[in-house]
């Protein structure tokens, strides 16, 4: 699996990285910032939980 974050529509609100930490942070922007290229098996639960929960949609996934 492998993660995305839209830049543009990403507002920096930190929920991806409460959820998945190892995977997303927050940059200097404040954009989140994708850690893990691809997502490792053992996050791949917590990636589709932080795309479910991220309030602008700014998370997208490639299988």
């Amino acid at each position: 699996m492998r993660t995305f974050v839209d830049p543009d529509t990403c507002l920096g609100c930190g929920i991806c990285e409460t959820i998945a930490p190892n995977v997303f942070k927050l940059g200097s922007d404040p954009v989140a910032v994708v850690l893990l290229d691809p997502v490792p098996a053992g996050e791949e639960a917590n990636v589709r939980e932080a795309m479910d929960a991220c309030p602008e949609q700014a998370i997208s996934i490639e299988e």
